[in-house]
């Protein structure tokens, strides 16, 4: 394991890995396996008291699954992670084990609809309260919290219109009123941005995305203090939701490719959200690189890159934005976000086809709007293609 303060690049490769590994190989095995013996009891013993780390039960944990943790952990500078089967099962176990009945929670209204649906819906059936506020009326959150008040929970930046968090100003408004603060940052990735650093609590990642980068992985993370993370260890532990030794190991995989990955997203993504904006037949592009975008200057200053989700507006309506995807030749339609291949997809057809209209609005969710995540292909074939399907708006 690392002992000395590292590039992320490196982190990515060797954090959470000891020198000599298993069999002396390069990649850490799979344990691919469910149950750990003793050789006595003494053993035994030594392991109940916590006297040293090792397996015992699948559900409890795995050694390919701690690898990954161990070098999540490095990458986003907190004492401890824990793994799940999915970004979601991270979430909604988190929240269940740090709320009770009669308790409260505020949440931002552009989060991740699923994480939002399961608050209004879900943790209202257990007498949990929650409160929406807008992403960025640091007034209404403060004023949303009650004294029962136990969670401010946020993604920065949000899906699908990118916007960010001032995390310096919701530290200080927990603090104040001695909330804890969770942050989906899935979208910004440890390369990007480490709320942590800001003196968020806690940090959640659909390990799906960037983490994993290929599209062939599902699982969530949950990272921050020792104390607070062990304890959700013990939640995953009673509930279940472990993620897979397979999966760990792809993830691990896949994070040795983290920093090259990321350093190519955040510039192909500045350089087609420049030109999508310059583009007549897009009226307006949300990306936090640009000047035009309502937190650039907050991202400035928390962010290293801006991420490879683009979204957009066209001068069109939803079947406008059909016939352009359909005309595209390098993009899959898809949803999910963070892979090396880029992916489209148009909000209104994907996440929020069960909808009308006048329902999506609500929401905020247009008809012309369409999400693009941008892979790790030649720039220039992405805007190439980009071009030529705009043409057919």
């Amino acid at each position: 394991m690392i002992k000395n303060k590292k590039n992320i690049s490196t982190i990515a490769i060797h954090g959470g890995e000891e020198k000599v590994l298993p069999q002396r190989s390069l990649t850490f095995p799979i344990f691919q396996t469910s149950t750990y013996y003793f050789k006595d009891t003494a053993e035994l013993v030594d392991y109940m008291e916590g006297n040293v780390e090792r397996g015992e039960y699948g559900r409890y944990g795995n050694y390919t699954e701690r690898v990954a943790e161990k070098k999540l952990a490095e990458l986003e500078g907190a004492e401890e992670c824990v793994l799940f089967s999915t970004g979601m099962t991270a979430v909604t176990f988190t929240l269940l084990g740090m709320l009770s009945k009669g308790q409260h929670l505020v949440i931002t209204s552009d989060s991740y609809r699923r994480t939002r649906q399961f608050c209004l819906t879900y943790l209202k059936k257990f007498g949990i309260e929650v409160s929406v506020v807008e992403p960025d009326d640091y007034k209404a959150m403060e004023d949303a919290i009650q004294e029962n008040t136990k969670i401010i929970f946020s993604e920065s930046p949000t899906n699908p219109y990118l916007n960010v968090l001032d995390l310096e100003k919701v530290v200080e408004i927990a603090k104040k009123h001695r909330v804890k603060t969770i942050i989906d940052a899935t979208f910004a990735t440890p390369y990007n941005q480490r709320p942590l650093d800001f003196g968020i609590d806690i940090v959640t990642h659909s390990a799906t995305k960037y983490l994993g980068g290929h599209n062939d992985i599902l699982g969530g993370a949950i990272l921050g203090k020792a104390p607070i993370i062990n304890a959700i260890r013990d939640v995953r532990g009673v509930m279940g939701g472990i993620v897979d030794p397979h999966n760990a190991y792809l993830l691990i995989r896949g994070l040795k490719t983290f920093a090259l990955r990321l350093e190519k997203q955040n510039q192909s993504a500045q350089t087609i959200a420049e030109f999508l904006e310059g583009h007549p037949k897009v009226t307006r592009v949300y990306y936090p690189g640009l000047a035009s975008h309502v937190h650039h200057d907050i991202a400035v200053k928390q962010m290293k890159g801006f991420g490879g989700v683009i979204s957009f507006e066209i001068d069109g309506d939803l079947d406008a934005g059909s016939r352009m995807i359909d005309a595209l030749e390098i993009p899959f339609i898809a949803p999910s976000l963070g892979s090396v291949e880029t992916l489209i997809e148009q909000p209104s057809l994907m996440s929020y086809f069960e909808l009308s209209t006048e329902e999506r609005l609500a929401v905020g969710i247009k008809d012309n709007l369409i999400r693009l995540s941008v892979g790790i292909e030649d720039t220039q074939d992405l805007i190439t293609d980009l071009q030529q399907g705009l043409e057919k708006i």
